[in-house]
């Protein structure tokens, strides 16, 4: 039967020597590969959990710069922020979507100077 868990065996000589240690090649290897299998599956969980494009959009509203602003429908922010790729990508989804929408719990309009886009929290 082979020792697929057993490492290490420790063995004490019969005449008080030291100790030799002798080494299971075969389970190493099992052991090895099923560490192997693990790091894999670890990996394959982490990548899961990271941050994924949200219904269809590559742009990230993290990134993109934005200052408060006060309208006639109370205070909201604003961003001009062109040299960014993703506002770029922002006015590009707000172009495809009549001006405005929805995505994460803010709505989010184009004015009518295209590189202005204001968003607001949506109230509950």
């Amino acid at each position: 039967m082979q020792k697929m868990f057993m490492v290490l065996q420790w063995r004490m000589p019969k005449n008080g020597g030291d100790g030799v240690i002798t080494k299971d090649v075969d389970a190493l290897v099992k052991l090895r590969d099923a560490f192997r299998m693990a790091s894999e599956a670890i990996d394959e969980y982490v990548d899961s959990m990271a941050p994924k494009e949200v219904a269809g959009f590559t742009w990230n509203p993290d990134k993109i710069k934005w200052v408060q602003a006060e309208g006639t429908s109370g205070p909201y922010e604003r961003s001009e922020d062109v040299d960014n790729p993703d506002f770029k990508a922002m006015l590009k989804d707000l172009g495809e979507h009549q001006g405005k929408f929805q995505r994460e719990g803010y709505f989010y309009w184009a004015f009518q100077k295209a590189s202005v886009v204001g968003r607001k929290k949506k109230v509950k």
